[in-house]
């Protein structure tokens, strides 16, 4: 079956569009919880083998979610009862997979991406639910399996031997799903299952939702949990968040998970708008002010991206322009590398930090042979680097904030591609790389590739990836949209006006 079929088959139904309608359907009585998860058992089984999305499925576990979603509708006693279980939960009865790596789970134990040797053959298993999980099984989602990560997320393809082979993309089976939130991406593109939970470090939500045609939103630093055991991700640069098939299911989640727990190092501000909710800043896009943005067509070291990108991101400014905005040519005054390379240091010393926490847990060490090459080579820098040496790297980071928050104050956000081409071929970036620096920073490196996300996670601002149409072979392409911390509202407000608008088709 081709790519488009699958498409067409998956999404066709009324009840297979977001998340939301999903959830809606189930409140309304027109399909059971259970039905809904063994649509998404049901879709895995046929689309799986042919992407390879999903790293591990628990249907017990889902099941008994499901069952416990519909016995609660089944309690309530009329309408107006169902009604205001779906307000309290609202996505009550909705199945939905977590990454294989980052958050824990009691009963859906994580590889990380990684063939290591975690002491149970289906890898580490948590003693408690993250703060994050608990928000998610609060709102309704069914938990019951995991999906495919390169290992660690250290790569933007997801291409991780422990999963057999690489994730394909769902619009052209030769490309990356992206990364490192790929398999998640390509769970959702593809049907299998209509939203997933996703994290990004340096691009890892937005990567994956440009090459998958999706909306893709890294919140801003401090705006979702991290507890109880953790404190932050890589320094600060990484959070988590979904990848969705509309930008009113990526507001109506952050609306149930959002807000600092207890002990937070950082504490975005929830919104800075006059909105009560995200979900109500979405539903008021078109009556918002209107924004002036930032366009840079370039990388921010004046090179030129794809001329497919390029298209893609004419046809958004021009939309944008239709609705009212003020869209001008402006580069931040930053050099790619200079942001690139020292989000990649703190990145290779959590990497590192993380594997050290796992060879003492275990109790002996991690030999080169269960780490693929770029892992292992992340992990010999991680090691190399001192104290003094990550407090400058991050100083370097923290330079980056201070730079684009004085560019910000004349823009409300900034315009980039998400990427500097349509999804890659895969193996281009498979993770048999000796040299992690030269994998990211080499001159054939990821750099040139993606040289915008990073941006955000160094500024700890909020951004996001939406569809900007697909080039000639039918691949996605992304732009991506970022502004200051806590501006997570505003960027969603300007998604809702492009898909509204149609320009999410391209």
């Amino acid at each position: 079956m081709g790519v488009s079929t699958i498409m067409a088959t998956e999404h066709t139904e009324p009840l297979h569009t977001d998340a939301t309608a999903l959830a809606q359907a189930i409140a309304r009585g027109e399909l059971t919880a259970t039905a809904a998860f063994d649509a998404a058992l049901a879709a895995i089984g046929r689309l799986n083998p042919a992407i390879n999305a999903i790293a591990s499925v628990r249907p017990g576990v889902g099941r008994a979610q499901a069952r416990a979603a519909d016995a609660a509708f089944a309690a309530c006693a009329n309408e107006s009862e169902r009604r205001a279980l779906h307000e309290q939960r609202p996505f009550l009865g909705v199945p939905m997979l977590l990454k294989d790596l980052g958050l824990d789970a009691v009963d859906l134990p994580m590889r990380l991406g990684s063939r290591m040797d975690f002491g149970a053959p289906d890898g580490l298993h948590a003693r408690l639910d993250s703060n994050l999980v608990t928000r998610l099984r609060t709102a309704g989602f069914v938990l019951f399996g995991r999906t495919t990560t390169p290992e660690l997320g250290i790569s933007p393809s997801t291409e991780a031997v422990v999963y057999g082979g690489p994730t394909r993309n769902p619009f052209r089976h030769t490309h990356s799903a992206g990364g490192s939130s790929g398999g998640a991406a390509a769970a959702v593109a593809s049907g299998m299952v209509r939203i997933a939970h996703a994290s990004d470090g340096a691009g890892s939500i937005r990567i994956p939702a440009s090459c998958c045609g999706l909306v893709g939103l890294k919140p801003s630093r401090g705006l979702v949990p991290t507890g109880p055991v953790g404190g932050e991700g890589w320094g600060g640069l990484s959070t988590d968040h979904v990848v969705t098939l509309s930008v009113r299911d990526s507001a109506r989640v952050l609306d149930a998970i959002a807000g600092s727990d207890a002990g937070a190092p950082y504490a975005a501000p929830v919104q800075r708008s006059v909105c009560t909710s995200f979900s109500d800043a979405v539903a008021r896009a078109a009556a918002a002010p209107r924004r002036r943005i930032a366009f840079c067509a370039t990388t921010f070291d004046g090179d030129a991206v794809h001329p497919d990108v390029q298209r893609a991101m004419l046809h958004v400014v021009a939309a944008l322009q239709r609705l009212g905005h003020t869209v001008e040519d402006a580069r931040p005054p930053l050099e790619t590398r200079s942001v690139v390379e020292p989000t990649l240091r703190v990145a290779a010393c959590g990497t590192a930090m993380t594997l050290l926490a796992l060879q003492k847990q275990r109790g002996r060490p991690i030999t080169q042979d269960e780490l693929e090459p770029v892992t292992h080579s992340a992990l010999a820098l991680g090691q190399s680097m001192s104290g003094a040496d990550y407090l400058q790297t991050l100083a370097q980071v923290h330079g980056i904030g201070r730079t684009m928050g004085a560019f910000l104050r004349d823009w409300d956000m900034l315009l980039t591609p998400t990427l500097a081409e349509p999804p890659t071929v895969l193996g281009r970036f498979a993770m048999n790389w000796t040299d992690f620096l030269d994998y990211r920073l080499g001159p054939n490196g990821i750099w040139r590739y993606s040289p915008f996300t990073p941006l955000a996670n160094a500024t700890g601002g909020a951004s996001i990836s939406v569809p900007a149409g697909k080039n000639g072979d039918g691949l996605p392409i992304g732009a991506c949209f970022t502004a200051g911390i806590g501006d997570d509202a505003l960027l969603l407000q300007i998604a809702a006006e492009l898909e509204h608008a149609g320009a999410f088709t391209g």
